[in-house]
């Protein structure tokens, strides 16, 4: 049974299945492509809008968390560089997982992709609805019926919450009051089906719907829209900055730390959730041209461009408003420049909704060839992996993903699925960067990526013995004041633990530093997001495991093999 669930794939045996596809995946992709296409993940939401609430916790030193999170997908990122660098098929941490740990770890982690590409996307068109709304009601004075706008149960607590407040005879200011009769009213206008509230997305739904027809009809199509959209949004960016630099006060930088450490930490989910498109790159293997000399690159280029233009926003952001004001503040771009320069803040409504559509386009890329490549495998039905004989892209599996993501955005609640997205792929990060280490050697060929080896012998417990050190206060804490209910606490135990196995395990067999480091610091910032999500993330993991044993197992590829071959 043990040698069933982690039977593995070997590198040749994937390269040589993906060679005798008879109707494969177009090959368009550049270095310039990948590079964009990750970008056009990367730099989205998270910008645009989950920046703001980072900075509220952290003060200025939010820009300390946009590093330390780069330093971290750094990792990750040339452990992904160096798998796609071997193995050029679609897939992503699915397919690496499946060479590296077996077949159960494989599906686990495909399962776990799909909170970051299709449930991820769900939080993406939702903020992609905000923006638009934003747009019409700006620039076109256009007003949609509110009940239109938003979904049920986030319809419902502002309705709560806005009556409470009102009746509580708490000195509100009018801002404030305005805010708390516009939920009001907007709840008692909505239309009603009996006794029930009919509240739904559909500008998100409707731009899920178009985003997914361009992902269906061809790779080619969906490049030229994304190169397009990354041009526009970066000027953009780059110009807000430029434009921002002249109503910086650098007052508003003091003090750095407003809330400490612990407060640019609060930040995490929100800060890396901008990030987590980068991997998105390694689902389009098959239809890159030299995937792997590209690949690679475009995964790092990307990150670095990123990390910079991040930086640079934040700072200038916690520079013209004081940390304090983002409260509450879903597009901080533009709250900046409403009062200073308004019409900096309509360019901003106008790249905002760019923006979002590039992350959901290259979203709705991605997930669909994780599942075909699971397809491939027998963990899937084989639908999932049929390609279109006229547009070569995964059909079937695109459709799906146009259907889970338009409904979930029609109905779901964003701030639900946020941290459980970054769960996933931090938990996808880890197996990836663990992987590495499970590789065979390989030699250095020319113009292929290969991880530098550095020995992490002496260096990962030292640095192990560091961390000990500045979180001594926090430690002293956890042990002495120790009970379960304490469930923040008690996860930094359980990452001190295993820190200091992997640690002991890295002296012993002399461990590469850099996958080592990959491990650590994704593990360390899982810690960080709320028990809620992580409640939520194991029921995930328990149906994505039901569903293996009750079709995956029978059904995979491996398995049929070996019986034939018995």
């Amino acid at each position: 049974m043990r040698n069933k669930l982690f039977r593995k794939k070997s590198i040749e045996k994937l390269i040589q299945e993906n060679q005798e596809t008879s109707n494969p995946l177009k090959k368009v992709l550049t270095v310039k492509d990948l590079t964009f296409m990750g970008i056009a993940a990367v730099v989205g939401a998270g910008i645009f809008s989950t920046i703001g609430s980072a900075a509220y916790n952290g003060g200025p030193g939010i820009s300390l968390l946009f590093i330390i999170t780069a330093v971290t997908c750094g990792f990750t990122a040339l452990c992904y560089a160096e798998f796609a660098s071997r193995i050029p098929v679609s897939g992503s941490a699915y397919t690496y997982s499946y060479v590296a740990f077996g077949e159960l770890a494989a599906w686990i982690i495909g399962w776990a992709l799909i909170l970051e590409y299709s449930i991820g996307n769900i939080v993406v068109a939702i903020s992609w609805s905000s923006y638009f709304n934003n747009l019409l009601v700006h620039l076109f004075n256009i007003h949609l019926p509110d009940w239109m706008l938003i979904d049920p149960a986030t319809a419902k607590n502002a309705f709560i919450e806005s009556t409470t407040a009102l009746s509580s005879g708490a000195d509100l200011t009018a801002k404030k009051i305005e805010s708390y009769q516009f939920a009001i009213n907007a709840y008692n206008a909505a239309p009603t089906i009996g006794d029930t509230k009919i509240f739904f997305n559909l500008p998100a739904f409707i731009i899920v719907a178009l985003v997914t027809w361009l992902a269906y009809i061809g790779i080619k199509e969906s490049k030229k829209s994304a190169n397009f959209m990354v041009y526009f949004k970066v000027a953009v960016i780059l110009f807000v900055i430029v434009a921002g630099a002249f109503f910086v006060d650098t007052n508003n930088w003091r003090p750095f730390l407003p809330n400490g450490f612990e407060g640019v930490l609060k930040g995490v989910s929100a800060v890396f959730y901008a990030y987590i498109g980068f991997d998105a790159i390694s689902t389009m293997a098959e239809e890159t041209k030299n995937p792997q000399r590209d690949m690679p690159r475009g995964m790092i280029y990307s990150l670095l461009i990123c990390t910079g233009l991040y930086i640079l926003i934040a700072l200038t952001l916690t520079g013209i408003e004081h940390y304090s004001h983002f409260n509450n503040v879903s597009d901080p771009l533009a709250f900046v420049f409403e009062d200073r320069a308004p019409w900096i803040e309509k360019i901003v409504s106008i790249s905002a909704v760019v923006a979002t559509t590039s992350v959901l386009l290259v979203f709705q890329i991605g997930q669909p060839r994780i599942w075909m490549s699971m397809s491939r495998d027998g963990l899937l039905p084989k639908k999932f992996g049929q390609i279109h004989p006229k547009y070569q892209t995964p059909a079937f599996s695109t459709i799906v993903t146009g259907i889970i993501v338009g409904i979930g955005s029609l109905f779901i609640e964003s701030d639900l699925v946020t941290d459980l997205t970054s769960i996933g792929t931090l938990f996808a990060f880890i197996l990836v960067s663990g992987g590495v280490l499970f590789l065979p050697p390989k030699i250095k060929e020319p113009g292929k990526f290969k991880l530098p080896y550095i020995n992490g012998k002496w260096i990962i417990p030292i640095l192990y013995l560091i961390f000990i050190y500045t979180f001594q206060d926090r430690i002293i804490n956890a042990f002495t004041g120790f009970h379960l209910e304490n469930t923040v606490e008690v996860l930094f135990m359980v990452f001190l633990i295993f820190a200091a196995l992997i640690s002991i395990l890295t002296f012993i067999r002399n461990y590469s530093f850099i996958p080592i480091m990959g491990v650590l610091m994704c593990a360390y910032m899982m810690i960080e997001i709320p028990l809620v999500s992580w409640k939520w993330f194991m029921v995930w993991m328990i149906v994505g495991l039901l569903i293996y044993f009750l079709y995956g197992f029978r059904n995979s590829k491996l398995s049929k093999e070996a019986l034939d071959y018995n």
